[in-house]
């Protein structure tokens, strides 16, 4: 009788240590993902501003996504290629960005 108690204890607390390392591991994961999401969209919110307070008004329409690596990736239509190239030149100079991909296509006006 006391070893079928012995070896039910040792069963029991053998799930139980197994769970509790799988939801701390779980937590962790979970932490690190919004840790990454804030950093992107802080510097995703900090390229928009730039480019809002810049005025271009030759910028129809401009989309910012930033990679977990602090890669910006604009995409979207500009008047002029210069009005693309400032755009960016204005990622580039946001802190925490280490590279700019851009897809941004110059408008036709015809």
């Amino acid at each position: 009788m006391k070893t079928s108690v012995a070896i039910t204890c040792i069963v029991c607390s053998t799930l139980i240590g197994s769970a509790m390392a799988l939801a701390a591991d779980d937590s962790t994961s979970n932490t690190s993902q919004a840790v990454v999401y804030v950093k992107d969209s802080a510097i995703t919110t900090d390229v928009k501003t730039k480019l809002a307070a810049d005025h271009i008004t030759s910028l129809e329409k401009i989309h910012v996504d930033t990679d977990k690596d602090g890669v910006v990736w604009l995409s979207g239509t500009a008047k002029t290629q210069m009005a693309a190239d400032k755009a960016v030149s204005i990622a580039r100079d946001t802190d925490r960005v280490t590279n700019v991909h851009s897809a941004i296509r110059v408008k036709s006006t015809g």
